[in-house]
């Protein structure tokens, strides 16, 4: 969760790539898409961060780019680092994708989590892991993940 956190995520627009952070406003996303009601960012690489081979991770953003393309909701290149880029991996700004698939596919492609959030709100971490005890942290949100 901390990793998560910490991380840097950016989208892109016109070129220019914005930062987001969880637990902060997105107003250069809802600026960019002023008719946006829910924004999320989601990826298909390292599932369960676990590193996996470049093809076996391009494979899966394949599909998760066509998921997202059958979806109808608008979509944005993203990615996601840690601050000092060890760790980076491609991933996609959503906007007006429906939570609960946003959450059917972080967990169909294996995600530990996603960011999510409602226009004029702050930034959430969603974490496809039941909450450990004594773990307390704002902007958190723990989901049991689902088995299948």
């Amino acid at each position: 969760m901390r990793a998560y956190l910490d991380a840097e995520y950016r989208w892109e627009w016109g070129g220019e790539w914005y930062p987001l952070r969880a637990g902060a406003p997105v107003p250069d996303l809802e600026a960019t898409f002023p008719d946006g009601r829910e924004f999320g960012l989601v990826s298909a690489w390292n599932p369960h961060s676990m590193v996996q081979p470049e093809e076996a991770n391009r494979s899966a953003d394949t599909a998760l780019h066509a998921a997202l393309r059958a979806s109808g909701a608008v979509y944005r290149p993203a990615f996601s680092s840690a601050r000092n880029r060890s760790w980076r991996e491609p991933s996609w700004l959503t906007v007006d994708l429906p939570l609960a698939e946003l959450d059917a596919l972080g967990r169909r492609f294996g995600q530990l989590a996603n960011l999510y959030c409602r226009r004029g709100e702050p930034l959430r971490l969603r974490m496809y892991h039941a909450r450990p005890l004594a773990l307390e942290a704002a902007f958190v949100d723990w989901l049991p993940a689902v088995a299948g």
